[in-house]
């Protein structure tokens, strides 16, 4: 009980000693916080904050990423013992590994102990990060740009599960991002989500994607329905930002009939994805930029797409197909599909689906993007209620 109270008044820089003294009431000698950094290619120790830097672990090629991309407890052996990652969760949001360190055997006992600790440790981080700088400081491996800093204050955790449907989103670059952003959120029976793609880039751009986003919301929150969504943030940025626009996808999916709805305001088509195969491109655009819309009709389009169960819709910026080599090549729409699908096929969670395809991303223009990628995966599951792990 000592422990639990220590947890729950805990500031985010108390949580090493906290852990470290856990250990020996799950039957370990010591346990250590690793957070996936913003790019979530690297685990890093959380530390006290006079701490020298502590080392990191890549997530690929490691039994700690491998606990972490695939939400799954991992064990190995070295000199001094036995090793246990166990996966932090925030429901199915991937903070990162918890690293036990014992000289005794593993024992069925000894995992539940360490799987008990971990899920108070995620629960902690995620209820406590805000009273301290601790996790975001240690998440960085670079200095973050207001405008990105800006953004991330604003955007939802990457992952959701739901009882009937799945969201994956992803953000790059993590530390410079200005323009683009995405949102979502489930009320009863209808999933809302929503990416926007401000004109520009840095301060002004993060700026006028704040407003969109907040007037996004504002608009959901008060009952609107999607055209008057679409014309309630079309009036604030016109009002607001006269010299700029923000193109932007709208989706309302029903999670009990599959029945989805969209305006694709001057932005590229989702993908209709099914069985890990491209059914098509949908429509776009269905109506004029936010902020140019009294350039165009007086009531924006609206799409309607009737999903079968296990399909899932792509939402994705530009910058993710006009990502481009230093002789031109395009990352493509072509590539896009061909790699998503093989994720999938390969019985990916949408997550992690996700991290490699922004990755594989940064890898065409060799680790620097031209231009903010973004995208959100959609997945219509009905009837399930499915892990981290075990979501295909």
């Amino acid at each position: 009980m000592h422990l639990l109270t220590g947890f729950r008044q805990a500031a985010p820089e108390d949580l090493p000693a906290l852990v470290t003294q856990a250990a020996k009431f799950a039957g370990a000698d010591d346990m250590i916080v690793h957070l996936v950094d913003y790019t979530q290619l690297h685990l890093i120790p959380l530390t006290a904050l006079d701490a020298p830097s502590p080392d990191t672990m890549p997530v690929d090629g490691t039994l700690a990423g491998r606990a972490f991309t695939l939400s799954e407890v991992h064990e190995g052996t070295t000199e001094a013992g036995l090793r246990l990652w166990v996966p932090l969760l925030d429901g199915t949001e991937r903070l990162g590994v918890l690293e036990v360190r014992t000289s005794g055997a593993s024992t069925d006992e000894l995992r539940r102990g360490c799987e008990h600790v971990a899920a108070l440790v995620s629960a902690v981080l995620v209820s406590r990060r805000a009273y301290g700088d601790a996790v975001q400081r240690t998440r960085r491996r670079l200095p973050m740009q207001l405008a990105a800093e800006i953004l991330w204050n604003l955007l939802p955790p990457l992952t959701y599960v739901g009882r009937d449907v799945a969201v994956a989103a992803i953000l790059e670059p993590c530390y410079d991002v200005g323009g683009d952003a995405f949102d979502y959120a489930v009320n009863g029976s209808t999933l809302h989500a929503a990416i926007f793609d401000a004109v520009g880039h840095g301060i002004t751009a993060s700026d006028v994607t704040s407003l969109a986003i907040n007037a996004y919301r504002n608009a959901r929150r008060s009952g609107l329905d999607l055209v008057d969504t679409y014309r309630s943030i079309d009036k604030w940025i016109s009002a607001r930002h006269p010299d700029t626009w923000v193109t932007a996808v709208m989706l309302e999916l029903d999670t009990v009939t599959g029945v989805a709805r969209k305006i694709a305001a001057g932005h590229p088509g989702e993908l209709l994805l099914r069985s890990a195969k491209l059914v098509k491109s949908l429509p776009a655009p269905t109506a004029m930029p936010l902020g140019l819309g009294t350039y165009g009709d007086p009531l924006p389009g609206v799409e309607v797409e009737s999903l079968q169960p296990a399909d899932q819709i792509l939402l994705y910026t530009d910058g993710v197909v006009e990502a481009r080599t230093e002789d031109g090549e395009l990352f493509g729409l072509d590539r896009l599909v061909d790699y998503v699908t093989r994720a999938l096929a390969d019985r990916l969670p949408p997550p992690e689906t996700m991290r490699r395809l922004i990755h594989a991303i940064l890898n065409h223009q060799h680790g620097r993007l031209q231009d903010d990628a973004t995208a959100v995966l959609v997945q219509w599951q009905p009837g399930t209620t499915p892990t981290a792990g075990s979501l295909t």
